[in-house]
């Protein structure tokens, strides 16, 4: 009996199945699977090791992911191979930056822009960077680039409003809103109650509860980000609906396990399209992102019930007294003389005015108006 030979193995082009794997991630990448994407450039790496292209987009996947600090690492690991790599030093800015090591991120800005001038979203993050430091007018300045060079117009046009004496736009682009909080999410309620000390949500409630009205048959949480008002509300009320823009704290509101319906949408499109009615709406810390706000009172006119109640807060530090404005923090003030205006158009009675601190702002108090409002 003749044994037979097994068969030898085919050699593995290890090259070939590393660029499965990276055209494999950038099409995972491309479809915002980011996870998956991540998976696929460690395992293209793990076949072909230090290469550049991965690497670049392994970090790009990083930030996506929110994971600043191993986004930094890959692109370090990036300018150690080509020290002028134009993606290595724009991953490496922004994970800084996001990280909040500012005074590092601007020079490497400033490297990117050098080796590419016309980067317009290079200049759109140098702007930021040098707001947050303070340095207005450079920052003005790095924003009209960005324009020039064709970064969104927008946005950037909403950037420079906050730094320099531009008309204050009535409200921030959409998807600025919806990027933020969705980039926020996973560190918010960390970040805003344990670093920030924000209480917007418990001082509008105890006051609220303190009118003495009847518990509510329904209720809107405007804006309801995270869901920190709902547990607190929640007592009070027999049904309780959310609505924010951003589709990933929703979803961390939803783990709350206290709202009967959430809804993703824009504030002003639902209290516009819905056909549900309510006796209590109530917005925590949402109109610091809102400016014009007679939109919302006519709408919120539209669906809430005889007596019920419309409670909100906002920042109440408006420059030259102005009815709004926009602030360098890129959140908006507005004054009581504006708000005590709009209630009397839509025919609003109001019930109590309250002034408190909304949160902490580098030691600083910023100084908020808590409103109450009813329908006759």
């Amino acid at each position: 009996m003749t044994l037979s030979t097994p068969p030898v193995p085919a050699p593995i082009d290890h090259f070939t199945h590393a660029k499965e794997k990276f055209l494999e991630g950038l099409e995972c990448f491309e479809t915002a699977r980011f996870e998956d994407a991540e998976r696929c450039f460690l395992a293209s790496l793990a076949l072909v090791p230090n290469r550049v292209s991965t690497l670049v987009n392994l970090a790009s996947t990083r930030l996506k992911l929110s994971r600043p600090q191993d986004a930094l690492d890959v692109a370090d690991q990036v300018l150690a191979i080509e020290s002028d790599n134009l993606e290595g030093w724009y991953h490496r800015s922004t994970a800084l930056a996001r990280i909040g090591r500012l005074e590092e991120a601007l020079p490497g800005f400033d490297r990117t822009l050098a080796i590419a001038p016309d980067l317009g979203q290079a200049w759109t993050y140098r702007g930021s960077v040098l707001q947050e430091l303070g340095h207005l007018n450079e920052a003005a300045e790095s924003f009209q680039r960005a324009i020039d060079n064709g970064a969104d117009r927008e946005l950037n046009s909403y950037y420079l409003a906050a730094v320099s004496p531009q008309a204050t736009p009535a409200s921030p682009p959409r998807h600025y809103v919806e990027t933020l909080f969705d980039d926020y999410a996973a560190q918010f309620d960390e970040h805003l109650v344990g670093v920030l000390h924000y209480q917007a949500h418990t001082v509008l409630v105890k006051n609220l509860a303190a009118l003495q009205h009847s518990r509510f048959r329904s209720t809107l949480d405007l804006g309801c980000g995270t869901g920190l008002c709902g547990p607190l509300v929640r007592p009070m009320t027999d049904r309780l609906a959310g609505i924010d823009l951003s589709g990933t704290m929703m979803a961390k509101a939803g783990t709350r396990g206290v709202y009967d319906e959430l809804v993703q949408a824009d504030i002003v499109e639902h209290l516009r399209a819905t056909d549900q009615r309510h006796d209590l709406v109530l917005a925590a810390d949402v109109f610091i992102y809102v400016g014009d706000l007679e939109p919302v009172f006519d709408a919120v006119k539209r669906l809430l019930d005889p007596a019920g109640v419309f409670c909100f807060s906002v920042e109440s530090d408006t420059p030259n007294g102005a009815d709004f404005a926009l602030l360098c923090s890129m959140r908006y003030a507005h004054s009581e003389p504006y708000l005590m205006a709009l209630a009397t158009r839509h025919g609003f009675e109001v019930r109590k005015v309250v002034h408190d601190q909304i949160r902490q702002s580098v030691d600083e108090p910023i100084n908020g108006l808590f409103m109450y409002l009813t329908l006759p």
